[in-house]
């Protein structure tokens, strides 16, 4: 495996740079499994790739505040990406590969998370969940409820709230997953930037629905702390973003 802390970038920077790691794992240009962990910088918005801009965000209001927002390679709801750590992992499936398939592909990576946080200090475990899927949303016409307010199999609870977020995408045997741990409460954001009828009842949701790493972190909240857990877990080669301009 390659272990990449790839640092900060603008919301649409980073979707294009994963969007890039599965197209050459699927072309079998990228044979490692690679684990890019980075943050946004700018803070922004990820839509899932089945979700409509129009109906899912306030593009009126993002425009006027200058609040960069892309749609990602893989599904999930709306995420507002500020005080979190977050990672893309993309791989071959089946023999060699990071699992023999894409729902192995998500235990394990849920568990590789946990067992990190845990050496941190955050008791962080798997949620047993229900089965995954888009979400429904909050009436016919309206935008789905955010990727925080639920929690799906394998994914990451803090305290019986969910943690972490893990989206996917499987393209021409290759496997993409996204996902977000919250560090901070600034994820309730999201509530100015979605159409809601009642946006301060959205953002109490969401923060009810959710839970930080903050307390067990402390004040270093460095994305080298969960680059240096990993790394003590992982076979892993150490990597820079140069990675991403090989070729």
């Amino acid at each position: 495996m390659i272990l990449l802390l790839d640092g900060a970038h603008d919301a649409p920077t980073n979707m294009a740079r994963d969007a890039e790691l599965l197209d050459r794992a699927a072309s079998r240009g990228l044979r490692e499994t690679v684990l890019r962990l980075f943050t946004f910088s700018p803070p922004g918005i990820t839509l899932g790739r089945a979700q409509d801009p129009g109906r899912e965000l306030d593009l009126a209001a993002l425009a006027r505040q200058g609040i960069r927002w892309a749609v990602r390679p893989t599904g999930g709801r709306a995420i507002w990406h500020e005080e979190e750590w977050t990672f893309s992992l993309v791989t071959r499936l089946g023999p060699g590969g990071w699992a023999g398939s894409s729902d192995a592909a998500y235990e394990r990576t849920g568990r590789l998370l946990a067992q990190a946080l845990q050496g941190l200090g955050v008791p962080a475990t798997l949620a047993p969940g229900s089965a995954r899927g888009p979400g429904t949303p909050r009436e016919k016409t309206g935008a789905a409820p955010p990727c925080f307010a639920s929690t799906a199999r394998h994914e990451l609870v803090l305290e019986g709230r969910k943690l972490a977020g893990i989206a996917q995408r499987f393209s021409h045997g290759a496997l993409l997953q996204q996902g977000s741990i919250l560090i901070g409460d600034a994820h309730t954001r999201l509530a100015d930037f979605v159409p809601a009828a009642d946006r301060e009842a959205l953002r109490r949701e969401l923060a009810a629905a959710s839970a930080t790493a903050a307390h067990w972190l402390g004040e270093d909240r460095s994305l080298s702390r969960l680059h240096e857990a990993l790394a003590r877990l992982l076979p892993a080669t150490i990597a820079s973003g140069g990675i991403l301009e090989a070729g």
